[in-house]
């Protein structure tokens, strides 16, 4: 796979396995995933979309709460806790919407091989319903144009010589 190539597959009946290369170490993206310092410059912030609430408690139990401001004054949010935290490999969080009474896991693995990061992510939603809506919705776009932002913040990371 290619750096900046996303894939999106569904598995079983249940989830979702997004899939993407970075050209950085993994300990980069990691950090990129985890300090809301760089959370709010990638995640979500797209086609008018901004985060203005980023919290993040990095530990097992703790839990983190993103919410974005969009066109029109428009509002969305979501919040977990985190399950497992395996720095900087493995990272299993709930994931819950606002609004929303459905709770995926999510489960990001990060392989790194010759200063190239493979970052694998896998949703498990609780019926296949869920799985299939959220694959009809722009989610596809959303996580490639935050990913290319993503990209961004690592190599400003790297250029000033890590975290």
């Amino acid at each position: 796979m290619n750096p900046g190539q996303l894939t999106i597959t569904a598995r079983g009946d249940r989830e979702l396995a997004m899939t993407r290369v970075f050209a950085a170490p993994r300990e980069l993206v990691f950090e990129a995933w985890t300090r809301p310092e760089l959370v709010v410059r990638w995640l979500g912030v797209h086609g008018g979309w901004s985060m203005d609430v980023c919290e993040i408690d990095l530990r097992v139990g703790g839990g983190y709460r993103f919410g974005w401001r969009g066109p029109g004054d428009a509002r969305m949010g979501m919040r977990g806790v985190y399950r497992e935290i395996v720095r900087p490999e493995r990272l299993v969080s709930t994931e819950m919407f606002d609004g929303s009474a459905r709770e995926a896991i999510a489960t990001m693995v990060l392989v790194e091989r010759d200063g190239r990061t493979t970052l694998t992510m896998t949703v498990r939603y609780e019926s296949k319903e869920v799985r299939d809506a959220m694959l009809a919705t722009r989610m596809e776009q959303g996580l490639a144009a935050g990913f290319r932002r993503l990209d961004d913040v690592l190599i400003s990371l790297e250029g000033s010589g890590g975290c």
